[in-house]
């Protein structure tokens, strides 16, 4: 794997947002050490995932201090009892009055330390309900910078392929009961390998799978099984002669033979 496809693979979202393992997390500290492209782009995607954070960071309203130091006060002048008024009651002494001020003193600074924890508790519910959000939409992101970079490096593949003078390309048409159906082979006449695009195709049913057939002298030879993950980058096969292609949908793992009524595409070099 060369710098550019390391770099390309994921593992630095992976890491900036913690979800790399250890020995992933490891070999590119490694490597940042000793490859300044890494490195930058380390330091890139890090300011990218923070200017994110920060562009989609919400604010408490405004109005929460003030909604929450109401509600306390409501419910303490609720649970206050109304002072009586006696004439045969004696007036309060100093020192009793100073004791009755000192407990008004700590109720106020209760009423303050609750609505200070509240407004704390408030803010840290804001923070980690956008944190969650903004984990959801990096994660996001880089999910779909992963599949662009495959379709990328699949783009690439067929563009080297087509300017490969010794590379030769058999369209593939669709036959009567599949007309809308297309695939392209790529018969490398000099190593004899052959390549499939068939991402045109139908999704094969569960347990079915396309198979690729070489028409030589008339009679089919197989040619290989297509998977996505082979699409337009691995061989299939190696077929040194042929005067036609087809693919037929068989079960999972190929047949000896192909199923003609399942045939989906054919084309003639």
């Amino acid at each position: 794997m060369n710098t550019k496809e390391y770099i390309s693979s994921g593992i630095i979202e992976s890491y900036i947002l913690g979800l790399a393992s250890p020995e992933e997390a490891g070999i590119l500290e490694c490597v940042m050490k000793n490859n300044a492209e890494v490195k930058a782009a380390f330091e890139e995607a890090q300011k990218t995932l923070e200017d994110l954070a920060t562009a989609q960071a919400v604010t408490p309203p405004d109005d929460l201090r003030t909604k929450i130091w109401n509600k306390i006060q409501q419910e303490q002048n609720d649970e206050e009892p109304s002072p009586v008024v006696s004439a045969d009651i004696p007036a309060a002494k100093p020192q009793e009055e100073i004791r009755i001020q000192g407990n008004n003193n700590w109720k106020v600074y209760a009423v303050a330390a609750s609505v200070l924890f509240l407004i704390s508790v408030a803010g840290n519910i804001f923070w980690m309900s956008d944190q969650a959000k903004t984990k959801q939409e990096i994660a996001r992101i880089s999910t779909e910078k992963k599949n662009q970079d495959l379709v990328m490096q699949k783009m690439n593949k067929k563009m080297e392929m087509i300017s490969n003078p010794d590379m030769k390309m058999v369209m593939l048409k669709g036959v009567e009961k599949h007309t809308d159906s297309k695939a392209m082979v790529f018969w490398d006449t000099k190593t004899k390998e052959v390549y499939l695009n068939a991402d045109s195709l139908p999704k094969a049913p569960e347990g079915m799978q396309y198979q690729l057939w070489a028409i030589e002298d008339g009679k089919p030879v197989n040619a290989g099984m297509y998977t996505e993950d082979k699409d337009s980058k691995i061989a299939l096969a190696n077929i040194p002669k042929a005067q036609a292609f087809a693919i037929t949908l068989e079960k999972q793992g190929g047949s000896p033979v192909p199923t003609m009524e399942n045939m989906y595409v054919m084309g003639e070099i």
